[in-house]
């Protein structure tokens, strides 16, 4: 991974959102944005907040955090660590 997030950030592997519902396929304009992704990289913390998180943690984050950016044809999402809502696993 080329992307190493700066001080507390971490770079989130969106999961891909549900594309079928009881056998009714949902098309992209009205599908719910998810909510849950793997970590692939993480900063180093600051001196104020160490790094808790590391890459591989399945996290859980709210509806609008972070920002969305476009790495070779993938879409991650880059917040800060007080962003994430909590770890699964």
């Amino acid at each position: 991974m080329n992307i190493k997030p700066l001080a507390d950030r971490v770079l989130v592997l969106p999961a891909q959102a549900e594309e079928k519902v009881g056998g009714i396929i949902i098309p992209d304009t009205a599908k719910e944005k998810p909510q849950h992704g793997k970590v692939v990289a993480a900063g180093q913390g600051t001196k104020d907040e160490p790094m808790i998180l590391k890459e591989g943690d399945e996290v859980l984050y709210g509806k609008y955090a972070g920002t969305e950016l476009e790495y070779e044809g993938v879409k991650y999402l880059i917040m800060r660590q007080s962003d994430v809502l909590a770890v699964v696993g």
